[in-house]
């Protein structure tokens, strides 16, 4: 049996890394997918490995009548949406608070957190009719905050609160709100991230250490754990923030030179 039959999710930032990952395997548990990024070339790439009862929707999240279209165009072609799974964001840039620009700052806030507010927003008639739930990829830093990255653990840390928040305002809907925490996994973004830093030729063993499971995993490992959270057997989890960090939570290992 599928654990996600049928059900239509709305994924942002599902045209790579961590999100490319969900979108595959919430297809593979029978989901229809609409990925909303904002590049057109890879979600069309996307949308080929997913197939055609698919959906891509070049879309800026942070953009709000942009995000009411994409929501609107998702109704107009299925009907209804199950579940509205907020992947997108961005991680750089890597400095502490003090050298971050305005500009960075809020472009990091509009991505990574009103983003949130806005598929909620034009979101929220279509998962109370069916529901529904909402996922969050949340991170590690968020509570544990990270070195020379200040601004990007503030959104994680507020994606942390907001999800609890959430839960609790529409927990008498029936709509269910958790996120994702994971620590290091290899996608684009972290790549980029990596070359940011000071001692880059020695961040891929950093980021295995610092997991007591001894590797930092690929996207496919959060998607697993997002792929319970959206599904059924998840049905009595709410406002919940679920670490997918090989135990990284536990104590950061400095091994780094």
């Amino acid at each position: 049996m599928q654990l996600l039959s049928d059900k239509v999710i709305f994924l942002s930032g599902g045209s790579m890394g961590i999100g490319l990952e969900c979108a595959k395997a919430y297809s593979k548990e029978g989901a229809i997918v609409v990925i909303a990024a904002n590049v057109a070339a890879p979600i069309a790439v996307a949308i080929d490995l997913l197939g055609s009862k698919h959906l891509g929707i070049t879309c800026d999240v942070s953009n709000a009548l942009q995000v009411e279209k994409a929501m609107q165009k998702t109704l107009e072609r299925y009907g209804r949406i199950d579940a509205i799974h907020n992947n997108a964001g961005i991680a750089s840039p890597s400095k502490p608070l003090h050298e971050t620009s305005d500009e960075e700052w809020d472009h990091l806030m509009n991505v990574n957190l009103k983003s949130v507010l806005l598929t909620t927003r034009f979101g929220f008639k279509a998962l109370q009719e069916s529901k529904g739930c909402i996922l969050n990829t949340s991170s590690l830093v968020g509570e544990i905050g990270q070195e020379n990255h200040a601004a990007y653990t503030a959104t994680k840390g507020g994606m942390n609160a907001l999800t609890k928040s959430m839960a609790l305002d529409y927990a008498k809907d029936k709509i269910r709100v958790n996120a994702v925490m994971p620590a290091g996994v290899w996608t684009p973004m972290l790549r980029d991230w990596s070359q940011e830093q000071p001692n880059a030729h020695a961040i891929e063993k950093y980021l295995d250490d610092i997991h007591p499971l001894g590797y930092c995993p690929e996207g496919d490992a959060i998607a697993d754990a997002c792929v319970f959270l959206l599904s059924h057997q998840a049905r009595f989890i709410t406002g919940t923030t679920l670490a997918v960090s090989g135990g990284a939570e536990l104590g950061y290992r400095r091994t780094q030179a």
